[in-house]
């Protein structure tokens, strides 16, 4: 059966398994190789079973171990042109080893699809996986809004891992300089929990059933403010938990299996 097993996530680190407990790859190695390979071993997942390792952006909170667990576990590394190319200033020792992702690629037995977020780096990406039973996931952090192209690539889904980063209201009172806020509730920076839950009750229509929402902010969120806003955008559409769908929070680290 097919799972998203979200090893690390948070704007301390992040990093995803996808795929079978013997074939699959990582979203972003932004976390120690040892926590990588904790997180693999805690679902039985065993580190010969990547394929590859497909980097969303440079920033370190998704590439902290990339160096030391490429080095150890000889995965090939996948990342946009721009991406790439920061990949090879930041953390040069990685370059044999790095692939520029522009069409879809298979590793192993998923198919995997780069689509472009807008973030403050050049090249940022999410990602769809086409699993060999026909289902398809997607990891989706690290965005200021949600653009037709992210839309469009979400849509039909039946699990993903979504950015829910902050509440407003949180963000706008708490003790974060004037710029960081800026930056943060620009369109460039990240997704708030309505952004996010708006576009969740969208994609529950045209098919998802997973949803795990990611990625927040420990200063600006809490779990169940973040759940709490998904439920009732998704509850105004109709949408019953457990029935219609399933609704997870991946945790800062230590994350379980989800099953599709």
């Amino acid at each position: 059966m097919s799972r998203i097993l979200p090893i690390a996530s948070s704007s301390s680190g992040n990093c995803t398994y996808i795929g079978h407990k013997t074939d699959g790859i990582l979203v972003d190695a932004g976390i120690s190789c040892k926590g990588i390979v904790d997180g693999l071993s805690a679902a039985a997942v065993d580190p010969s079973a990547l394929r590859g390792i497909f980097i969303t952006h440079e920033h370190i909170d998704h590439i902290q171990g990339l160096r030391v667990f490429t080095k150890k576990y000889k995965v090939p590394v996948f990342a946009s042109v721009t991406t790439a190319a920061a990949l090879i200033n930041a953390v040069p020792e990685i370059e044999d080893s790095l692939h520029i992702i522009e069409a879809p690629i298979s590793v192993g037995e998923l198919s995997v699809e780069r689509f472009a977020t807008s973030h403050d780096c050049e090249g940022s990406s999410g990602y769809v996986i086409h699993l060999p039973d026909g289902k398809r996931c997607a990891v989706c952090t690290d965005l200021g809004y949600v653009s037709a192209e992210v839309h469009s690539a979400l849509t039909g889904c039946e699990a993903l891992l979504f950015e829910s980063n902050h509440d407003v209201a949180m963000l706008q009172k708490g003790s974060y300089p004037p710029h960081l806020k800026t930056r943060i509730l620009s369109d460039k920076g990240h997704l708030s929990n309505v952004s996010a839950s708006a576009e969740l009750s969208k994609l529950v229509e045209s098919g998802l059933t997973r949803i795990i929402l990611g990625h927040l902010s420990r200063e600006n969120n809490k779990p169940e403010i973040a759940r709490s806003t998904a439920r009732a955008a998704l509850m105004d559409k109709g949408m019953v938990e457990d029935s219609d769908y399933s609704l997870y929070i991946a945790p800062p680290k230590c994350g379980k299996a989800i099953i599709f």
